[in-house]
């Protein structure tokens, strides 16, 4: 059990243990008191818990169920069905939310593919938090569109604002779960999530608000209507992200030629990689930014591959500075032959260049961790560490990059960093 609690850090366990006391509340108070209009209840409960049930993982290993959130939201925005007010309360849509994700977690979990608690956790959280906002203000804003005013707007205005709050709060909560997984600066994360994750939930946000709006006029029935295309959406988003992780392994793939064929050493394009995305993101890079260093550090050394005799151990950083550049720029153009990776080869043909070249970030950062591989290797030895750093940093200003340099050192003590 023990075991099982130390992959979830203080803010996950934390955000974890509060959705589970707010779903325990939920339920045992709508089994006490009963469901107000059951077959609403259900029906938003199924579309929930098939959102759950057809989740998927976007770039940035990001779980997400867009379906589900939707419905969610729909039901708490619910104002009246069949011209009668809805007085379901906070609590009750609570349950509704947990239950349907529960449901829809439980095929996923029969075939040994368990969801992320802590993005379940999220998602119910900020579901409850609208619900416990706009609950109380339902049937106030009910007789608004029904009295002398006879208008949405008042009703719109609150929805819009309530869930924007929501919204903003959501991506906090995300930013720092995100900084706490990955140990990066909560402002580097608050930015990538906005960049990345903000847009797909305002547009469930827009989705939930316009299923509540169309249950007004359509009851029910409008869970069918808008049912369809939400799934089809998802369908177009899980193969947007299934491309994205096919891309990526493919990259890894063909990054370990140099390894089979004998010019590096085994692991060593992985190692850069690793080390050059902590360095990035040590340095505040951008999400985006991060994953083509990321291609570029795999595929750093796949210029070796024109060499008639490797390099000893594959280690560049030992080898003469001019073969070193050929390399680079023989590896960039392999890279461009793809069509699509430009900007890689760019970072990689810039890999070798002088301080005073003024390299990209990317290309600086990538440099620096080659060379510490080369010359640390697979080796744990920390007093090697150290004079590994004590060799860049001679080289710093001139060769190196001296601020990748300091953050390279932050990152290799960590313990989760050390070879």
């Amino acid at each position: 059990m023990t075991r099982s609690y130390q992959r979830f850090g203080a803010a996950q366990l934390l955000l974890i243990c509060a959705a589970a006391l707010i779903a325990t509340a939920g339920i045992a108070y709508t089994c006490a008191v009963g469901l107000d209009r059951p077959e609403i209840a259900v029906g938003f409960g199924a579309l929930i818990a098939a959102g759950e049930l057809a989740r998927l993982t976007m770039p940035g290993n990001r779980e997400v169920a867009p379906v589900g959130a939707a419905a969610a939201l729909g039901y708490t925005l619910l104002l009246d069905l069949s011209q009668a007010p809805l007085r379901h309360s906070a609590l009750q849509v609570v349950a509704v939310i947990a239950v349907g994700m529960f449901a829809g977690a439980l095929p996923h979990l029969a075939v040994g593919r368990p969801p992320r608690l802590d993005a379940m956790a999220r998602r119910l959280l900020t579901g409850a938090l609208l619900a416990f906002a706009f609950r109380p203000l339902a049937d106030p804003l009910y007789k608004a569109t029904q009295g002398q005013l006879g208008t949405w707007w008042p009703a719109l205005g609150v929805m819009v604002v309530l869930i924007s709050l929501t919204l903003l709060i959501d991506v906090l909560i995300a930013a720092l779960l995100r900084a706490e997984q990955l140990r990066t600066a909560f402002r580097v994360a608050v930015r990538d999530e906005l960049n990345v994750a903000f847009p797909l939930g305002a547009a469930v946000a827009s989705s939930g608000m316009l299923l509540a709006l169309a249950t007004h006029s359509m009851d029910l029935v409008a869970l069918l209507v808008f049912a369809a295309p939400l799934l089809v959406t998802q369908v177009a988003f899980r193969k947007y992200a299934g491309i994205r992780a096919t891309y990526l392994q493919t990259v890894r793939a063909l990054s370990r030629v140099t390894e089979v064929g004998g010019y590096v050493e085994p692991g060593h394009s992985r190692r850069v990689s690793r080390l050059a995305v902590a360095i990035g993101r040590e340095q505040g890079m951008a999400e985006p930014e991060l994953l083509e260093l990321e291609y570029a550090a795999l595929m750093h050394d796949i210029g070796q591959l024109s060499l008639r005799d490797p390099i000893p151990g594959g280690a560049t950083v030992l080898t003469d500075p001019e073969q070193a550049r050929r390399i680079a720029e023989l590896g960039a153009e392999v890279i461009r032959q793809t069509g699509v990776l430009d900007r890689v080869a760019d970072l990689v043909s810039r890999q070798c260049d002088e301080m005073s070249d003024d390299p990209p970030q990317s290309s600086r950062i990538i440099k620096v961790a080659n060379a510490y591989d080369d010359l640390l290797g697979g080796s744990t030895d920390r007093d090697r560490a150290g004079a590994a750093l004590e060799r860049l940093r001679l080289g710093a200003g001139t060769a190196y990059d001296p601020v990748a340099i300091e953050a390279l050192a932050r990152v290799a003590d960590r313990p989760s960093h050390r070879r």
